[in-house]
C-alpha cells in the first residue's frame, strides 16, 4: 500500500474509530442514536474532508494568472449544516421535557471530529474525542454527585371538603423540603374538587419518592402528579 493510501486509510479509520466510541456511550445509555450512529457519522465526515485534501484546489474556475478554488470551508459548512438536521431528528418532548440534547450535540461534535481526522489534524482529533468522552462519562459522575435543584409540574386533586388551605399544602411539603411556586387553582367536578398546580422544586434527590409515599396517606387527596421536567 504506497503512503498516500495508508494515510488516507489511517484517517478514515481514526475518524471511525472515535465516533464508535462516543456511540458506544450513547448506546449504552439506551439512546435511539447510538454505536452505529455516531461511527457512520464520523467516518462520513472524515471522508468528505479526505476527498477534498487529496483533489486539491479547482483549477479553472476563475481568471486568473493562478485560478483556484479551495472549496473546504464550503464543504465543512455543508457537513455542519447538514449534520444539524441530523441531531435535530433524535430530539424530542416528552411531556413538558425535552429529550436528546446531549445525543444531538454529540452528533454534532462527532461530525466536527471526522473532519479534523480527514484533514490530518490527528491530535486535534484525539483531543476532541477525548473531551467529549470526558464530558460524556466523567461529567455524568460529577453530575451525580453535586448538589442541584430538581423540579417536577405537580397537580393535587383534593376532596373540597377536605382540601387544606395553600398555606397547609405548603407547610406538607415543607416538611419533605419541597418548595411549591407558581400556584394555580381550579375547581371541578361540580364543586367536589379543588385542584392545586404549580411548580415543585427541591435540592434533595430523593424528596419526590419520598413526597410520593406520604401524600398517598393524606385525608381527602383524590389524585395526584409530579412530572420531572428539566428547567
Amino acid at each position: 500500500m504506497d503512503p498516500v493510501t495508508s494515510q488516507i486509510a489511517f484517517n478514515l479509520s481514526a475518524a471511525w474509530l472515535a465516533g464508535s466510541l462516543i456511540g458506544l456511550e450513547r448506546s449504552y445509555h439506551g439512546r435511539a442514536a447510538g454505536f452505529r450512529t455516531h461511527a457512520l457519522v464520523g467516518l462520513a465526515s472524515a471522508a468528505v474532508m479526505v476527498i477534498v485534501v487529496r483533489s486539491g484546489p479547482i483549477h479553472g474556475l476563475f481568471a486568473g494568472r493562478n485560478p483556484q478554488l479551495d472549496p473546504t470551508p464550503q464543504l465543512v459548512q455543508g457537513v455542519m449544516t447538514g449534520v444539524g438536521f441530523l441531531g435535530a431528528g433524535v430530539i424530542f418532548k416528552e411531556g413538558v421535557s425535552v429529550q436528546g440534547l446531549t445525543t444531538a450535540a454529540c452528533i454534532w461534535c462527532t461530525a466536527a471530529i471526522g473532519l479534523l481526522f480527514g484533514l490530518d489534524l490527528t491530535l486535534a482529533g484525539m483531543m476532541a474525542t477525548g473531551a467529549v468522552l470526558t464530558t460524556l462519562v466523567v461529567f455524568r459522575w460529577i453530575e451525580a454527585v453535586m448538589p442541584g435543584h430538581t423540579y417536577a409540574q405537580a397537580v393535587f386533586s383534593f376532596e373540597a371538603a377536605q382540601a387544606p388551605t395553600e398555606a397547609g399544602l405548603r407547610v406538607l411539603l415543607d416538611d419533605h423540603e419541597v418548595s411549591f411556586e407558581d400556584v394555580s387553582y381550579r375547581r371541578t367536578g361540580g364543586g367536589d374538587v379543588l385542584e392545586f398546580s404549580g411548580m415543585l422544586m427541591t435540592q434533595r434527590r430523593a424528596a419526590f419518592p419520598v413526597l410520593a409515599e406520604r401524600l398517598r396517606d393524606i385525608p381527602g387527596l383524590r389524585e395526584f402528579e409530579m412530572s420531572r421536567v428539566s428547567k
